[in-house]
């Protein structure tokens, strides 16, 4: 049964005919091209790369910026795009979201004229590939910590230390590479042939297995002066890529969502016990009410937050509300119809368990639910909590 959508309040009638055209577009491609087979590549911990140029064809790689060959959609198609993404799996989102708000976006805000006109155009088009190396094997969420360094070598700079947890780091072309160059962090376009770089792959991976995830080692690696992101201002400008990120995934968790609802609604219709369909107990409606409560809410709230950034007035302790919130409840709802759907749920021919233990790592990655908690309670209270004796 094709995916039709998850609409109780009018939520369509908000949107604009271009912004339902750009989603409807993406739905039919993700119904068409990832549903298909993504069990396959998840069963098998790799990436369909076939998909890559389909998506570059969609513009859907840094989507929501102007001109160097991006769509230049405004920030809710953007978002409903992630959505749709996020329907077929977990790891096409995050495939689309590092290229455009990791890899994309910190060149197009941090950058240079010449390294934009190099990097933006191909990275649209899906010819290069990038991934984001800021997170360490010792400094997660206290990235201030990191111990990759660089140091000014005549015209070029020589990194050293490592990144861990990388999305799409064993198959980029380009790395963009935070490193503490005396003292302050700066940001780096390191390409995978430069001396002293290295990948290797993250295996045996229980979430997230349909996606590339990897280590990036850095043994005085040779990065040259033209390469260094002339407009980076510590640590700030890394964060700042990260609130476009978790942007994007605010609304990619609304797509497994209505993804894991769908499913287990179809299922409880037409499964039948004590004579009658499982739909019809009361136990399976309060679920199911609670699922379509939920994902109504996050359409409501994210959709404002998708106006707010068009008029420039959105906050990141906003987006960190959105991503606590959206991947909080997908991932309740990813259970709940694990539970709806009994033994059938526990095989890759259903997809909430696949969403469920994907949605593990989204709750993790990009800030963790506890880092993004204390985001907005320190908005609330204007007393940061983040470590030492807090």
């Amino acid at each position: 049964m094709a995916f039709r959508g998850v609409d109780f309040l009018e939520f369509d009638s908000l949107l604009s005919e271009e912004e339902r055209l750009i989603r409807d577009t993406v739905r039919e491609f993700v119904e068409k091209e990832v549903v298909p087979i993504i069990a396959e590549y998840y069963q098998k911990g790799q990436f369909p790369m076939h998909l890559v140029p389909m998506m570059a064809e969609l513009g859907l790689f840094g989507a929501n910026l102007q001109g160097y060959g991006a769509a230049g959609v405004n920030n809710v198609a953007y978002g409903l795009m992630m959505q749709e993404l996020e329907r077929g799996d977990s790891a096409v989102r995050s495939f689309a979201s590092v290229q455009g708000s990791l890899v994309m976006y910190p060149i197009y805000a941090f950058g240079n004229d010449e390294q934009k006109k190099k990097y933006l155009p191909e990275l649209a088009a899906g010819r290069l590939i990038g991934c984001y190396g800021l997170t360490e094997p010792d400094a997660g969420s206290d990235p201030g910590s990191m111990r990759t360094y660089a140091v000014k070598d005549g015209s070029y700079y020589r990194l050293n230390g490592s990144k861990m947890w990388i999305t799409n780091g064993s198959i980029s072309d380009i790395a963009i590479v935070w490193a503490k160059l005396d003292g302050t962090v700066h940001g780096f376009i390191v390409e995978k042939d430069f001396p002293g770089f290295e990948t290797r792959e993250i295996k045996n991976k229980l979430s997230l297995r349909a996606s590339v995830t990897s280590e990036l080692i850095f043994e005085d690696c040779r990065v040259p002066e033209e390469n260094r992101l002339p407009a980076t201002s510590g640590l700030k400008s890394a964060l700042m890529c990260l609130t476009q990120a978790r942007y994007g995934i605010a609304w990619g968790a609304i797509g497994a969502a209505m993804d894991c609802y769908e499913e287990a609604r179809n299922y409880v219709a037409e499964r039948i016990q004590f004579g009658k369909p499982v739909a019809s107990f009361q136990i399976t409606q309060q679920k199911l009410a609670l699922m379509l409560t939920e994902i109504t809410k996050m359409q409501f709230y994210t959709l404002q937050l998708g106006r707010l950034k068009d008029q420039g007035k959105a906050k990141y302790y906003h987006i960190s509300m959105a991503k606590r919130n959206n991947v909080y409840w997908a991932l309740e709802i990813a259970r709940m119809a694990r539970e709806m759907l009994g033994a059938s749920g526990i095989v890759d021919e259903y997809h909430a368990m696949r969403h469920a233990a994907n949605l593990e790592s989204v709750k993790t990655y990009e800030g963790t639910h506890e880092i993004h908690t204390l985001i907005v309670g320190e908005h609330i209270t204007g007393i940061p909590a983040y470590g030492g004796e807090n």
